[in-house]
């Protein structure tokens, strides 16, 4: 046994003195990018990607801001608090949240029967949801005011009622709202579709009521997906054009959205009016989808879905 401890001690590599490690420096972070992987090609392609998204989305941001910032400090202000470009900004951005609002309910409720139920023409209606994606929004907007109009098959019973939906604000949100809903069904639908019943039936056998299975079991892992798909459906809706302006009246101080004015300023050779609107509806985009995000990131983290 002596001997065999004695081999087993041999072999053993000697420790290294205390502070060899201490020169030793740490690979920087860019230079962990040249370390081998499984999949080649990580240069290549990182700079195929650059090179596409700084064509397609950073450049011709940066001209149009370059652009509007040539108007000079006063000259913007004057254009960004015009009042006819502050109503339709507020048009655009008051339909847009409240149709993607209106989406989340509903498209959560479509999403959600259908992943759980099993019924009759549950294909069709599933294919239905992408008809908005697949269908020209001129098109669309043209449908809806039929049915919507005054004499149309649906507003002719709403007139009655003192009810308008064409060629008021609540018909930008009905667009809105057909154009969006297939971004919020497809987005929660793989998240219901991972969830197991399993989870409904223990919280069941514990007690739960119903409205605390939906908002104690399911809602904290559809929230992120919920999110995403709120982010989505507003962004489409924000720039939304074709389909806005035939049911919309496009009435300046009423019923215009930004996307047309724009359209209206380059028509008329403004093009100053133009870009610095174009740059006001980016930079309040961008901060409305930055909040949404971070909003994201926390619930997330708060629920254990990431780091």
């Amino acid at each position: 046994m002596t001997e065999q401890f004695a081999k087993t001690d041999k072999k053993r590599p000697d420790p290294l003195p205390a502070g060899a490690n201490a020169g030793r420096r740490k690979p920087s972070f860019f230079a962990s990018w040249r370390k081998p992987t499984i999949l080649p090609g990580f240069g290549l392609t990182l700079g195929f990607s650059i090179a596409y998204l700084s064509l397609l989305i950073l450049i011709p941001l940066m001209v149009l801001m370059l652009h509007a910032a040539g108007v000079g400090p006063a000259r913007f202000w004057q254009l960004a608090t015009d009042a006819r470009l502050v109503s339709a900004l507020q048009v655009s951005f008051f339909s847009a949240v409240l149709a993607a609002l209106i989406n989340v309910v509903f498209g959560g409720l479509v999403a959600w029967v259908l992943v759980r139920y099993r019924f009759p023409g549950r294909r069709l209606v599933d294919a239905m949801v992408d008809l908005p994606f697949a269908l020209p929004t001129a098109v669309a907007g043209l449908a809806l005011t039929t049915l919507y109009a005054p004499k149309g098959w649906i507003g002719a019973w709403l007139m009655p009622l003192d009810i308008r939906i064409a060629f008021t604000q609540a018909g930008i949100v009905v667009a809105l709202v057909f154009i969006g809903l297939p971004f919020v069904v497809r987005t929660i639908q793989p998240v219901i579709e991972e969830i197991s019943r399993e989870q409904e039936e223990a919280a069941a056998t514990l007690g739960a009521s119903r409205f605390q299975t939906v908002f104690r079991v399911l809602l904290p892992g559809l929230q992120p997906a919920i999110l995403t798909g709120f982010s989505l459906a507003f962004a489409r809706a924000v720039g939304e054009y074709g389909s806005v302006i035939f049911i919309a009246g496009n009435k300046p101080y009423s019923t215009e959205i930004a996307p047309l004015l724009i359209f209206v300023k380059l028509e008329e050779f403004d093009y100053s009016a133009a870009t610095v609107l174009a740059t006001v509806m980016m930079l309040i985009s961008f901060v409305m989808l930055l909040v949404v995000n971070l909003i994201q990131t926390w619930t997330r983290r708060r629920y254990g879905y990431g780091s």
